[in-house]
């Protein structure tokens, strides 16, 4: 392995696009460099954002990349935030749903961390941030989509425990309903009937943007946030106390 730690190095899953792009900016902008993994790059021009393609379902693929990348240039600070739906009701629900999201929800996080558990114990200082969601705490057509997110939810909080002598911290952010993302405009329409309807049922009276999620995951990312971990942080718009439907 590289000894290059850079103690503002981040790698990112799922830069390319909606909370992972935002949260690229929002780093770029703290002054971290960033290095983005996703299926397509990040549209971003920056001296200090780099991006590496690869399919984050292929569970080898993406463990080659990212050791291969850690031994390069190893990081301190890794962020999950790569996520697909496949919003289904239970009966079409399948196996192939399943191991395909679980690969990308929990093994591409399994790697992301071991390929840099080195170089964080190393330098004695780490921060891991997984992107959950909301539907953790249950939405209809989302049994592998909340399944596999919640399954995040217990890896962090196992993590922080082992990882805490290490000066190393695991959290987690999960979003609400979250506009100006292609994951969420797939089921709903900007310009819908059904939009308008959720935003009303959001306690805050609006959806969220990337930006409101980039920032709680910098938050977790920062060294001042050196007393918390294990946590989940709900950025909802208070939909995690009450019901939503979409």
């Amino acid at each position: 392995m590289s000894t290059d730690i850079h103690p503002q190095r981040v790698v990112i899953t799922g830069g390319s696009s909606g909370i992972g792009a935002a949260t690229c900016q929002a780093l770029l902008a703290a002054g971290y460099e960033v290095i983005n993994v996703s299926r397509r790059p990040a549209n971003i021009q920056s001296p200090r954002l780099r991006s590496v393609s690869v399919d984050l379902t292929d569970a080898a693929a993406t463990r080659e990349v990212l050791f291969d990348l850690a031994r390069e240039t190893p990081a301190t600070t890794l962020i999950h935030c790569a996520g697909v739906t496949r919003e289904k009701v239970l009966e079409e629900a399948s196996l192939e749903d399943l191991d395909a999201l679980a690969r990308l929800h929990l093994g591409a996080a399994l790697s992301l961390v071991q390929a840099n558990l080195q170089a964080m114990k190393a330098a004695h200082f780490g921060r891991i941030v997984l992107v959950s969601t909301r539907a953790v705490l249950g939405l209809a057509k989302r049994t592998v989509y909340s399944a596999t997110k919640a399954g995040m939810i217990s890896l962090a909080r196992t993590w922080a425990l082992e990882l805490a002598p290490h000066g190393i911290t695991a959290n987690v952010v999960a979003p609400g309903p979250i506009a100006d993302t292609e994951m969420f405009h797939q089921i709903i329409p900007r310009d819908s009937a059904k939009f308008d309807a959720v935003t009303k049922s959001i306690p805050v009276g609006r959806a969220g943007v990337p930006a409101d999620v980039a920032r709680a995951i910098l938050f977790f990312a920062s060294a001042d946030a050196s007393f918390i971990t294990g946590q989940t942080l709900f950025v909802c718009g208070g939909t995690s106390v009450g019901s939503i439907s979409f």
